[in-house]
């Protein structure tokens, strides 16, 4: 069987296998990095101690997965809007926008992602454009699927102004919610941000939902059930 070639200059050996490592197993968000070390510090202190050790261990290892931050290729076509999060599309609807957000109280066409506690919480810029607002607004913590948690529960709002490479400007917004036991909502950018379609922008811890809001007229490309790829999965292009 033909070996796949390796690149000039590639590392060989045991270095060629870190190469292949840090491929495959993904690093960890700066936002999770305290949940981990506290119990494998546990860990490591209590190892003559199994009864200690090994939940602690296995608690580690938990928050390492849950916290885990993979690499991800967005699309490059001008316009198009991705998936700000891992998880499924729990809805495909049209909603009146968070007042926060800017963008008046005509429906908007919504869609919107559930992250189980299995799914990578990191949350990705869904198209790119400059930050024209961010507003936290505390809340409720029901279910993050029921479609009340968009109003009632704890969040933050982020608008987006976004060029489509026209004379045409569109707004977007995507608005982190806090599920049933999300207590966190990290949101990085600023107002006047330069942000970058794909890029990792915020976090939510343990269990939450996305929803993105389109600019009227928009036509969604995806379907309620299907699984979302967080800066890969296409929902949109603005035109």
């Amino acid at each position: 069987m033909a070996r796949r070639p390796r690149p000039e200059g590639s590392a060989s050996g045991a270095g060629h296998l870190l190469e292949l490592a840090r491929e495959t197993i993904p690093p960890i968000h700066p936002a999770g990095i305290p949940f981990v070390a506290g119990p494998a510090v546990v860990a490591l202190l209590g190892r003559r101690h199994p009864w200690i050790a090994r939940p602690a261990a296995v608690t580690a290892g938990a928050c390492a997965a849950f916290f885990r931050h993979p690499r991800r290729v967005p699309p490059i076509e001008p316009g198009i809007v991705v998936a700000p999060a891992d998880g499924t599309i729990s809805l495909v609807d049209e909603a009146t926008p968070p007042p926060e957000s800017g963008l008046g109280c005509e429906p908007m066409p919504r869609i919107s992602t559930f992250l189980s506690i299995f799914d990578v919480h990191v949350q990705r810029v869904p198209v790119s454009g400059t930050v024209s607002t961010v507003t936290h607004t505390p809340g409720s913590f029901v279910s993050a699927d029921l479609p009340e948690a968009s109003s009632v529960n704890e969040r933050t709002t982020m608008t987006l102004r976004c060029p489509t490479g026209r004379a045409d400007v569109h707004d977007v917004a995507v608005v982190q919610i806090a599920g049933l036991i999300a207590r966190r909502i990290v949101c990085e950018p600023v107002v006047g941000d330069e942000l970058t379609v794909g890029d990792t922008y915020g976090l939510i811890r343990f269990g939450s939902r996305v929803d993105v809001y389109l600019p009227r007229g928009t036509v969604p490309q995806v379907r309620v059930g299907q699984r979302a790829v967080g800066a890969e999965t296409v929902f949109a292009t603005l035109t």
